[in-house]
């Protein structure tokens, strides 16, 4: 139900984003014709004052019609410069002035003055009085004025300025801040789903050693009034063993969080990897043996020497050796190597056990991830082990990775540089 939740409050929130940046787009949208019909009705009153001033002076009229007389686009030309200053339009601009050649089209166009016939391109028809010919007949005589903004659209664009800019900026913080938000939810999500998961397996976890406990200590009381050294001795051993379970989960819950913050002290010393390996070995021999698993060394680094925490990488090592053992559903066949380069010691945990999926690989290194396994829980843990031993790892300026295929082991790689 949380899930739904959660999902249909990210669909409502992606809606509502989608909703104001189409509105964002259409009000800048609206901005931008807005600023070129301003544009258009400045650049159509400066051909309108223009071809006004220039129908009051007949004679640099007919100067233009007879020729191009240079003074007379001299004067067009200030003219423009004049009355675009007064509606200040500073931007690149050409103009022609030619006879004026009416036809039904543009002799109705030219009833208004100043047109628009194409982008950047607005022309008007300057007219003179009416001149009689030698029949009586009144001609109609005028000039076409055309005025011309090849930049207009950039002009535009730049009179858009800041509220366009900011327009922009805004869209994408918006845009980050959303992606953001939906990533840090889904995580608090996934982090929220971990630490149940690790709460529920840590109950069970501790429920066994503590039930056991209890019960060796009725059976100690029970049996108080008879001596029986062995049964004691029994009973004493199993309040011990699952003490020291109980003390190396609090161990481990407790180192994870020393290294998540930066507290854990290295010790460093110089260390001989292959020994560290075979004492691992025998910490990890009971249960070898108990499964009746077979573990193969091939210890080939010619520079096996290193410089590291002793108890840390033992414990690293002994962890990576007790999974090899608690995945094999049968009888496990552990393979370690080691290898050498110029930099880095290189050690190989191969084992024959259950394996792992790809979709889960990237995964089993997370705090508190456990490879699904349906309904079955045989096999216990709080899911902080490979998180801490990446993390030991990357603390001596080493990597891990994970090598594995479903139904056919796992294999770790461990390199960490070589003294």
């Amino acid at each position: 139900m949380k899930a739904n939740r959660t999902y249909l409050f990210i669909a409502v929130s992606s809606l509502a984003l989608v909703v104001v940046l189409i509105i964002q787009i259409n009000w800048i949208y609206d901005t931008a014709n807005i600023k070129e019909s301003i544009f258009n009705e400045k650049a159509n009153m400066v051909l309108t004052k223009t071809a006004d001033a220039l129908s009051a002076d007949t004679s640099t009229i007919k100067n233009l019609e007879s020729s191009a007389d240079r003074n007379g686009v001299r004067k067009i030309d200030s003219l423009f410069n004049h009355y675009m200053k007064v509606y200040n339009i500073q931007i690149e601009y050409s103009f022609e002035f030619k006879p004026f050649v009416p036809t039904m089209n543009n002799d109705l166009m030219y009833q208004n003055k100043g047109s628009m016939n194409q982008q950047g391109c607005y022309q008007t028809c300057v007219t003179q009085p009416p001149a009689k010919n030698g029949k009586g007949v009144t001609a109609k005589n005028g000039m076409e004025l055309k005025l011309v903004f090849p930049e207009k659209d950039e002009f535009i664009m730049a009179e858009m300025g800041t509220p366009f800019i900011a327009s922009v900026i805004l869209i994408l913080v918006v845009l980050i801040t959303f992606w953001q938000t939906v990533l840090s939810l889904m995580k608090e999500k996934k982090i929220s789903e971990h630490t149940r998961d690790f709460l529920n397996n840590m109950t069970h976890e501790f429920k066994t050693p503590l039930t056991n406990i209890a019960l060796a200590g009725k059976m100690i009381i029970k049996d108080s009034n008879i001596i029986q050294e062995d049964k004691i001795k029994h009973y004493s051993g199993i309040i011990l063993e699952e003490n020291e379970k109980l003390r190396l989960q609090v161990e481990q819950v407790l180192s994870m969080t020393a290294l998540e913050r930066g507290e854990v002290p290295l010790r460093k010393t110089e260390l001989d990897l292959h020994q560290l390996i075979r004492d691992g070995l025998k910490c990890m021999s009971v249960q070898i043996e108990h499964k009746n698993g077979q573990v193969d060394l091939k210890l080939d680094a010619d520079k096996f020497v290193l410089n590291g925490d002793k108890t840390h990488l033992t414990n690293a090592l002994c962890n990576l050796m007790d999974n090899a053992i608690k995945y094999s559903n049968e009888e496990p066949v552990i393979l370690i190597q080691t290898f050498s380069n110029e930099k880095h010691v290189i050690l190989t945990i191969s084992d024959n056990g259950i394996g792992i999926e790809h979709e889960y690989q990237e995964k089993v290194f997370e705090k508190f991830f456990r490879v699904p396994t349906g309904d079955v829980h045989d096999v216990k843990g709080f899911g902080l082990g490979l998180t801490y031993i990446k993390g030991i790892i990357e603390l001596h300026g080493g990597t891990i990775e994970l090598q594995s295929d479903k139904g056919k082991g796992t294999a770790f790689i461990i390199r960490i540089p070589h003294a």
